[in-house]
């Protein structure tokens, strides 16, 4: 079918959107990386890093999506601070509720679950940072299972907004919670590979609007040319993100009920579980060079970025104990959720593709969280007692 009469067939359909703006779209098909990658093909990964190039201009329109929320309003200040100059941040939450923004950016407020939204936003994009969704902690995730799978009305609307409009790269923000149920459920688990996700059995809902969402992509890729990466992120910490009301991770809701305790007096802390569950905790600093450096390279298949720091959630307690000063008596609540026994990053080949991996440790990471968050605690009840008149 010659490509004009293609495209007169999706309009008819209805699926280029509110613009029909019709691209040149390529039919070369990119070559996909095997599960077992050879030397010569992590080389060509590597190519770009390794002569210090950098594939986003300075003047390039990116597109930051979830930019009121934590890992996006992070990668926003980063890239302002690297002298980008056409950075335009997105989130569904009104501007005045985002962790971070800036009067530099063109701060927009849209739902992009609307498929008109997405369009709207990629207007004259070139690169695209896709961290969207409706997620938290897995207090949250396990008891918003709908929720979190429309998600995947983001990415899509997101991927055809980006394949009609022309947007030259396209990164996917997905999760460790694609991996195999059956691959954690011990808490001395082996490192999860990015070959672990199949055969398919994720986390119920979240995980499965992740993983769905990662093809989608790929497919984007394959057959409409559409330049797509994908990272799947381990348990990101760090300043300026949820500690309270019940989308919390946590690092943050620890550090939280640490403060609480030592500024209350009452040294008594609930934990989830019997807090020898085990993951790893990756610093956010980390999380935006590794997500960067991806973006910016030529590998198309999804990347760990996580650190393989294997922690009990009791021994994460006793880190911030140590960084407040005080010890707390522990309930551990049983019937909590939980989540997974054990989950750790396997950053084998992510040391091959970049000859780097998140190595900020703990220790460091939490006492920098741990200070932001007292901060913000202590303000937020100066502040109220100043309104209340006490």
């Amino acid at each position: 079918m010659p490509r004009h009469s293609r495209h007169r067939r999706r309009e008819a359909m209805g699926v280029l959107g509110p613009h029909r703006h019709i691209p040149d779209l390529r039919r070369i098909k990119q070559k996909s990386c095997r599960a077992e990658i050879g030397q010569d093909v992590l080389q060509h990964f590597r190519s770009g890093f390794d002569k210090g190039k950098s594939t986003m201009k300075k003047t390039d329109v990116i597109l930051v999506t979830g930019a009121g929320g934590f890992i996006g309003g992070n990668l926003v200040s980063a890239l302002l601070s690297d002298g980008y100059e056409n950075i335009r941040a997105v989130d569904i939450k009104p501007i005045t509720e985002w962790y971070q923004r800036s009067s530099d950016v063109d701060n927009r407020s849209a739902d992009l679950l609307d498929k008109s939204a997405c369009y709207h936003v990629t207007e004259g994009v070139r690169y695209v940072f896709n961290l969207a969704a409706d997620m938290g902690g897995m207090g949250f995730i396990e008891t918003h299972k709908a929720e979190c799978m429309l998600s995947v009305l983001i990415n899509t609307h997101m991927l055809m907004a980006a394949r009609d409009l022309e947007v030259k790269r396209y990164l996917f923000s997905s999760s460790a919670c694609v991996y195999a149920s059956d691959k954690q459920m011990a808490a001395d688990v082996v490192a999860l590979r990015e070959s672990d996700a199949y055969p398919a059995m994720p986390e119920d809902g979240y995980g499965w609007e992740k993983l769905f969402s990662e093809r989608m992509c790929r497919h984007f890729r394959e057959d409409y040319g559409l330049e797509t990466r994908i990272v799947r992120y381990h348990n990101v910490y760090g300043p300026y993100g949820t500690y309270d009301g019940g989308r919390e991770k946590a690092p943050a809701a620890i550090c939280r009920k640490v403060i609480a305790a030592k500024l209350s007096g009452d040294l008594e802390i609930e934990v989830w579980g019997d807090g020898e569950q085990t993951r790893s905790f990756m610093f956010i600093d980390d999380c935006l060079q590794g997500t960067r450096l991806l973006m910016e390279s030529d590998f198309v298949e999804p990347l760990n970025l996580g650190s393989d720091q294997l922690v009990t959630i009791n021994r994460l307690t006793e880190i911030v104990e140590d960084i407040a000063g005080i010890r707390v008596n522990r309930r551990y609540n049983l019937d909590a959720p939980k989540g997974v026994r054990g989950r750790n990053s396997d950053n084998t080949l992510i040391k091959e593709v970049f000859g780097w991996a998140p190595n900020i440790s703990l220790e460091a990471g939490m006492e920098k969280t741990y200070r932001w968050i007292y901060d913000s605690l202590t303000s937020d009840i100066a502040a109220h007692r100043a309104t209340s008149g006490m």
